[in-house]
């Protein structure tokens, strides 16, 4: 009905960015609802997608299955887009959330007999996989911006392809520890400059190469 509608519509527009005179800032309204048996098509969800700027999908199956934030990368929707995103991070997860959803798919589709799929599909799996264990993130555990645009560059480019899926999480660390320890500049230069500048990439290339040669020589 349309009176809920704007009932709905006049309580997130309390949500306001304030003139400079009256102290600046802005106030953000985060609806939180909760699904009947996932039907994000029933009558309230849509009434307030409608109103949003965008929506965070959160899967039960998938937080059962220990991914967290448990977050439907195919339902969960951006109106706002990379504008809100730092250039480093465009950078890197420009194909992320592609790569995330067509890696569910294929990963329904494999249920019914992974031994059918061919190498490439089977290596695109795997792929996902990795992706999926490096976006787990533990509680009370913020991460830098240079942390996250790293460690993404690595495994969106294969660099972690030869790392075993159960071990992903020990290495993930491994590396955050090692480039502290032997390239901080480089943490720092891309928090900085909010981008991967050609000599950053570079850098970045040089000192994962660097980290996997510790790996196989330890």
């Amino acid at each position: 009905p349309g009176d809920i509608f704007y009932l709905h519509s006049r309580l997130l527009e309390r949500a306001a960015r304030l003139a400079p005179e009256y102290g600046g800032g802005s106030l953000t309204a985060l609806p939180i609802i909760e699904t009947q048996a996932g039907d994000m098509s029933a009558y309230i969800p849509t009434n307030v997608i409608s109103i949003t700027d965008g929506q965070i999908y959160l899967e039960p199956d998938l937080f059962n299955a220990g991914i967290r934030p448990a977050i439907n990368v195919g339902l969960s929707v951006s109106r706002v887009g990379g504008s809100a995103q730092s250039k480093a991070m465009r950078q890197v997860a420009g194909k992320l959330r592609l790569d995330l959803a067509q890696f569910r798919e294929l990963q329904a589709f494999a249920q019914f007999g992974a031994a059918d799929l061919d190498k490439a599909t089977r290596d695109q799996l795997q792929r996902g996989r990795r992706i999926t264990e490096v976006l787990k993130q533990p509680q009370y555990s913020p991460m830098s911006l240079g942390k996250q645009v790293m460690i993404l560059y690595a495994v969106t480019n294969g660099y972690l392809d030869d790392v075993p899926v159960d071990k992903i999480i020990t290495r993930e660390g491994d590396f955050h520890r090692f480039m502290e320890t032997s390239h901080p500049e480089l943490e720092q230069k891309i928090n900085e400059d909010k981008e991967i500048k050609t000599e950053s990439e570079e850098a970045l290339k040089s000192a994962i190469e660097e980290f996997k040669g510790a790996l196989h020589t330890s």
